[in-house]
């Protein structure tokens, strides 16, 4: 099935989409025909738009009282600058980014009442997320009645784990009355990105096993078999794993309780600070990976600091590697994608030395070499082959939509 999609990413106070043009080979021939970004929903200054259509990008402040009037804005903008999706003629449906579908969804879903519903009664496990997603979606519902509507999960992708790999080690009826498990995220990346690799290897996605490695911000790693995710970093939560841009990653539960005691602080304090005020910001005071390359250039305490917060983060990354390289047995490539894992030539070959008794190895020249987007950078030698692969999380969400409606 081919078509436009429109694909939306609703936050708590902002609307990211694009309409993407799906080819006859899904998301390796899509056409991006417009994108753009509502901000500052329902706050006190106005909400600034930017869209990109075929008569150039447009940008303007206005007031956006609620998702519905973002939505309604965005409309208007695809009238002035095109395309024109009036009435929704022409589009083959609706994609929407959810981020969290607990053990319930499990696959891109037709949007109904109930799937609504359900999303809703999900929001204890993402309460920043998915209540956004909500609001966005019934804007959109609204507006476009007469249109298909698909709910994509980032936590679909990795419903093939095994209870091995979801089950945390606590009493079993909590963990069953609450939900307790390990879920993932950044599901839609790690399953484009596989796919991606294993046409770069010109093989079947059945016949692969390759670990994808998803760093930006926010990051996780994923190990794939065969087209399925086997283990994951993230879990409950976004926060467990590797050293993100301001989460601690794997920390001792304990530590909370000692903060609790000790410092005093309660779980909403300990929320925040290991969340929003650790990982490379609570390390060095900034959270921006380049920030930081560039104070542990220095020659004083911050610039020590700075060092150890990059050691920090390479240490867990190997971690990782190993780990998943051992569950799955056999490794046929390594896949680098989203802002640090695309652009970061340092971090990929810090994380790779040492492995080459794996079969891991790289070419400096390969991997610093920024002439393609998508390349390979692995040592002539390598046993394992290693790939730069840009995610496109909103043209797999487009795919998978039509898939659905289809």
């Amino acid at each position: 099935m081919t078509g436009r999609v429109l694909v939306i990413n609703s936050g708590s106070s902002s609307i990211k989409y694009q309409l993407i043009d799906v080819g006859d080979n899904g998301s390796d021939s899509n056409t991006v025909l417009a994108n753009g970004l509502v901000e500052r929903i329902g706050e006190v200054h106005d909400g600034l738009l930017r869209h990109d259509g075929p008569a150039g990008r447009v940008s303007r402040e206005q007031p956006i009282a609620d998702h519905q009037a973002g939505v309604r804005a965005v409309l208007k903008l695809f009238e002035e600058v095109g395309p024109s999706l009036e009435n929704g003629d022409g589009l083959a449906g609706i994609g929407h980014r959810v981020v969290q579908g607990g053990d319930r969804f499990t696959k891109p879903t037709k949007i109904t009442d109930d799937v609504v519903s359900g999303i809703e009664e999900l929001s204890p496990l993402a309460p920043l997320h998915n209540p956004a997603n909500v609001a966005g979606i019934k804007a959109a519902r609204d507006i476009f009645p007469q249109v298909g509507h698909v709910a994509v999960f980032d936590t679909a992708f990795h419903s093939t784990l095994e209870p091995a790999a979801y089950t945390y080690a606590i009493n079993r009826e909590v963990a069953k009355e609450y939900g307790i498990r390990r879920y993932g995220f950044h599901g839609t990346s790690h399953d484009f990105v596989a796919r991606r690799t294993a046409h770069l290897l010109d093989k079947d996605p059945a016949d692969v096993n390759v670990i994808v490695m998803h760093l930006g911000n926010g990051a996780s790693i994923t190990g794939v078999r065969g087209g399925k995710s086997v283990d994951t970093s993230m879990g409950l939560t976004p926060l467990e794993g590797l050293v993100m841009g301001t989460r601690s990653g794997d920390i001792d539960p304990a530590v909370i309780f000692h903060l609790q005691r000790v410092a005093g602080m309660n779980p909403d304090d300990i929320d925040v600070l290991l969340n929003r005020k650790s990982g490379m910001l609570g390390m060095t005071g900034v959270n921006d990976l380049r920030d930081v390359h560039d104070i542990a250039a220095g020659n004083d305490e911050k610039a020590q600091d700075a060092k150890l917060a990059l050691d920090v983060y390479i240490h867990r990354l190997k971690h990782y590697i190993g780990a998943y390289y051992a569950q799955m047995g056999r490794l046929d490539a390594i896949a680098f994608t989203a802002g640090v894992g695309e652009n970061d030539s340092w971090v990929r070959a810090e994380a790779l030395d040492g492995l080459q008794h794996m079969g891991i190895s790289i070419d400096g020249e390969r991997n610093r070499d920024r002439s393609e987007p998508e390349r390979e950078i692995s040592a002539a030698n390598s046993k394992v082959r290693t790939f730069v692969v840009p995610t496109d999380e909103e043209s797999e969400i487009a795919r998978q939509t039509l898939q659905v409606l289809a």
